[in-house]
């Protein structure tokens, strides 16, 4: 007597058999589909992340700045400045979130190295003219690679605070402007946002003349 399953059990072999043929599609550890027999089902794209030495650079003093902004509707604006949103003291929160977040950078960012940071500044200063919250952090550090991401994580953190604890009352608020606006130290040498643009500006006026 035909079994009454066999239809179903030959097309599940059926396709044991596809999947362990040269050129079948295999699945990797990370889940990314590779060729069976080909050099990426050996090292898959993934392998080719990693951190950067820095074992053999000099220690030196890395400074860097960044700013961002959170836009909020009038009504959150004037309970910052009354104190009175019902998670507590907004701007200090976000200034002491910007400051932990700067510090755990290396284990948000995945390839970031660990820092000796020295020191954290985050300033969340209010604007009701144009109902903006500015943050600015500056992180310092005594060491081999720079503190760029440090100082926009402190940042971004900073404005994710902001909004967090006003949601209640403006779900419409933008963070936006996230840039970093100066560093030092290192090989790379100095940078400054503004003087940056400026050169960008001025070899764009040339390029024009010409």
């Amino acid at each position: 007597m035909k079994n009454k399953y066999g239809n179903r059990r030959t097309k599940n072999k059926e396709r044991q058999e596809k999947k362990t043929q040269p050129g079948a599609e295999q699945p990797s550890e990370s889940g990314v589909k590779l060729k069976a027999g080909s050099e990426g089902a050996k090292k898959p794209a993934l392998a080719n992340l990693k951190m950067v030495e820095v074992g053999e650079k000099p220690e030196t003093l890395r400074v860097a700045e960044a700013r961002g902004e959170v836009r909020v509707s009038p009504e959150v604006m004037k309970r910052l400045l009354e104190n009175s949103l019902p998670k507590g003291d907004v701007l200090t929160a976000a200034k002491l979130a910007g400051i932990q977040a700067a510090k755990r950078t290396s284990e948000l960012i995945p390839l970031c190295h660990p820092l000796r940071i020295t020191s954290v500044l985050v300033e969340v200063l209010p604007h009701p003219e144009t109902n903006t919250v500015e943050v600015k952090s500056l992180v310092k550090a005594v060491d081999r690679t720079g503190v760029e991401m440090e100082a926009l994580t402190a940042v971004a953190v900073a404005c994710l605070t902001i909004y967090d604890m006003s949601k209640a009352f403006d779900k419409r608020m933008v963070i936006s402007g996230i840039h970093l606006l100066a560093k030092s130290g290192g090989k790379s040498g100095d940078f400054r946002w503004e003087e940056d643009l400026q050169d960008d500006k001025d070899k764009g006026d040339k390029g024009n003349l010409r």
